[in-house]
């Protein structure tokens, strides 16, 4: 069997309902003289073309100019982006880092031009110019990623609590995380071992590999083919005298893909009902989404690109208005030099059963892009 396993910037992601109404009042004067900067990382996953696409659209319907720049995943590029913003006198930055500890100067300029900074879902670090970040319960998202797992291997029930039934296990795993030099990767990586820490601990779970270090499980820039990679080599490795994988913590769908990939070709599956390993995800990307309603990928973690740029143009507005944007976490995300003020929105996780409450009847998806991957 054939699956649609690469990355696709199909165009449901970003479509607009009530759940995302645009914080601006239609394009006031004032609004209409400010331009807003928005940086994104790359427009290789479909997760960040829908979040280009989110804040410009719920900007430019708010009265701003926007500057929409996309850095394929180079960090010079993006660099060179944002000081071009800067000459240009833009009156405020939204940036999504590729690399959250390489903007320094940028920032510097920045701050020194009076231009207010948000950060977009991840953190900058080492600098005092962040003013605001707007991002998911990163940490919650990790347990929701291992929650899932969890759930795939019948040790909990869809609700998270204990499974009276649950099998006695042991289940063997292997551990994914994102990549190093996104802030977000490690909170995902905690939350989601600090979830699968007792079932480690009394033996129910079990690493065969011993990988369970941020360090050596993480995936530089969220790659897909290096996910791959690592679970072919994971599974020569480790799994060539009888063994049998039964799950894998996965961080991302790019990753999800990979992971997955390498598991049909070493002879897994090819769907669950069939034998292959219960794999979980993050971003709710389409292919993957597809992959979950045909049994294949278990889970992922859906967070709405729409209500993220929504918080984002509210705080845009309030610095631009001379005011303070709402925060509801003051302590959690400290950047090295300062805590930087955050909002942090709720995510969901996604099962073949509840597909069509949380993303097709949301207006996120239609039915036909899940049937089609596309």
């Amino acid at each position: 069997m054939t699956f649609a396993l690469a990355a696709c910037g199909g165009g449901g992601a970003g479509s607009g309902d009530e759940a995302s109404e645009p914080a601006g009042n239609g394009g006031d004067s004032a609004a209409g003289d400010q331009t807003i900067g928005v940086a994104m990382p790359t427009q290789t996953s479909e997760r960040w073309i829908a979040d280009g696409q989110a804040v410009e659209s719920q900007l430019e319907e708010a009265g701003y100019t926007v500057d929409l720049q996309f850095a394929n995943d180079d960090i010079p590029t993006q660099t060179q982006q944002i000081d071009q913003m800067i000459l240009q006198e833009v009156d405020l930055l939204i940036i999504a880092s590729i690399d959250g500890t390489a903007l320094t100067s940028q920032l510097d300029a920045a701050g020194a031009a009076g231009i207010p900074v948000i950060a977009y879902d991840r953190l900058i670090n080492g600098s005092e110019n962040v003013d605001f970040y707007v991002t998911f319960d990163n940490y919650n998202v990790g347990v929701q990623q291992a929650t899932s797992l969890l759930v795939g291997l019948g040790l909990l029930n869809a609700d998270g609590s204990e499974n009276p039934d649950a099998p006695e296990g042991p289940f063997n795993i292997e551990v994914f995380a994102g990549s190093p030099d996104d802030n977000n990767a490690g909170f995902f990586f905690n939350g989601a071992m600090d979830t699968l820490k007792p079932f480690l601990d009394d033996g129910t779970l079990v690493v065969p590999s011993g990988q369970t270090e941020f360090d050596t499980v993480a995936t530089l820039r969220w790659s897909q083919e290096a996910a791959q990679r690592r679970m072919e080599d994971l599974l020569t490795s480790t799994y060539t005298g009888g063994e049998e994988l039964h799950g894998v913590l996965s961080p991302f769908d790019g990753i999800s893909r990979g992971i997955i990939t390498a598991l049909q070709g070493a002879g897994y599956g090819p769907t669950l009902e069939e034998g292959l390993p219960v794999v979980s995800g993050q971003d709710a990307e389409i292919a993957s989404v597809t992959l979950i309603d045909q049994g294949v990928q278990f889970s992922t973690i859906f967070k709405d690109t729409r209500k993220l740029a929504t918080e984002s143009v509210r705080a845009a507005q309030a610095f631009l208005e001379g005011s303070e944007p709402e925060a509801n976490d003051t302590e959690t995300y400290d950047n090295g030099v300062k805590v930087v003020p955050s909002y942090l929105l709720e995510s969901d996780i996604v099962y073949a059963d509840n597909i069509t409450e949380l993303l097709v009847d949301s207006g996120y998806y239609t039915a036909e892009q899940v049937e089609q991957g596309s």
